[in-house]
């Protein structure tokens, strides 16, 4: 059985990542350990770059907090002004063995209402809590599961990525690993 860490101890996280290394191993049972780290960015990222490097420190965080780990995971949620609209994303990183892996979960874009309440530098979470009246909802649906009516819930946006983000551990021989350690 493979130990797996995930650099948050976020529910949604740890569900989104047990899931979708069951899924990239056939089945696979990993034993999934949560750990709080820092992101060593923003609460909420601004920006594309931001919210990767969010996930990269998450990943790295966890891998020198547990280290006998057969792999570490960062999952970062951030949001990017483009035009008029705030687009609302999130970022995987996966280490283990000499890879990284990372992949980008898809794209939506908020409401006027919500982008009003960000830019007063409000959290995402937040501010679906103060538009729709609830408490916590980053804990569970978050803003994608809230805005398509749990057609696609936080965990599973995040799964997908999850599963991108193992490419390079599922085909070891088209990827090699990095000598420096990655």
């Amino acid at each position: 059985m493979k130990t797996v860490v995930i650099a948050s101890e976020n529910r949604v996280k740890v569900r989104a990542t047990r899931a979708g290394f069951r899924r990239a191993f056939a089945g696979a049972v990993p034993r999934v350990v949560p750990v709080s780290v820092s992101s060593g960015v923003r609460n909420q990222p601004r920006s594309d770059a931001e919210t990767l490097k969010g996930a990269e420190c998450r990943a790295a965080a966890a891998s020198r907090r547990l280290p006998a780990a057969d792999f570490w995971v960062g999952i970062e949620g951030g949001i990017e002004q483009i035009g008029e609209n705030t687009a609302a994303y999130a970022w995987v990183v996966v280490r283990g063995g000499g890879r990284v892996g990372r992949a980008r979960t898809g794209t939506f874009f908020l409401p006027a209402a919500i982008t009003r309440l960000l830019r007063e530098g409000r959290e995402l979470g937040e501010a679906d809590d103060i538009l729709f009246g609830l408490r916590h909802s980053k804990r569970a649906r978050g803003a994608v599961g809230i805005l398509t009516r749990n057609a696609i819930d936080r965990a599973a946006l995040y799964e997908e990525a999850v599963i991108l983000a193992l490419v390079p551990f599922v085909n070891p021989d088209l990827y090699p690993a990095d000598v420096s350690g990655a």
